[in-house]
């Protein structure tokens, strides 16, 4: 009923914490779709953890920004966010809250989807247990987790930035 990467994304987001992660999910799962097919809901729950990321950093404005994005889309979204499993209302709601916390440049506290699908939930609860996650636990002190865009091993991407810039190389002529 759910694509893998949303339970595993829900997973991340409330088990392990790691928005980062949340992003790279959800990230592969949007580009699996043509460029003209792609759903623009994906990009708003991309755009929400990353969002939390930049919180917590206290990256405010980059928060801010991300979060602005994140409501825009999902607002316009309603029977999509309804299809995932998630109580459209609560999460617009939740949504803005966290929004104006951003905005009052506000510590990072952790947050709940408001899913009400209780098979998703069961299969979020599955995933973080083979993943030895606690469900609705706080935020995780892991430093690699907070920095992990600065942390990580960056081979694949610089291999696809140089595989891009040679594309538009041939393409130019």
């Amino acid at each position: 009923m759910y694509p893998q990467a949303y339970i595993d994304y829900l997973a991340e987001f409330h088990g392990s914490r790691d928005y980062f992660e949340c992003h790279e999910i959800l990230e592969d799962h949007w580009k699996k779709d043509n460029p003209g097919e792609r759903k623009s809901y994906w990009v708003g729950l991309i755009q929400l953890a990353v969002a939390l990321y930049h919180q917590r950093r206290n990256n405010f404005a980059g928060a801010e920004r991300l979060m602005a994005n994140s409501i825009r889309i999902l607002v316009s979204e309603k029977d999509a966010v309804e299809s995932l499993g998630l109580d459209y209302s609560r999460f617009i709601k939740l949504l803005r809250k966290t929004y104006q916390k951003i905005k009052a440049h506000s510590p990072y506290e952790s947050i709940m989807l408001p899913i009400t699908d209780e098979s998703l939930i069961k299969a979020c609860r599955k995933q973080c247990e083979k993943k030895s996650y606690e469900w609705g636990a706080n935020d995780p002190p892991d430093a690699f987790i907070i920095d992990k865009h600065l942390l990580r091993d960056r081979t694949e991407v610089v291999a696809e930035r140089k595989k891009q810039i040679e594309r538009r190389k041939k393409s130019r002529g």
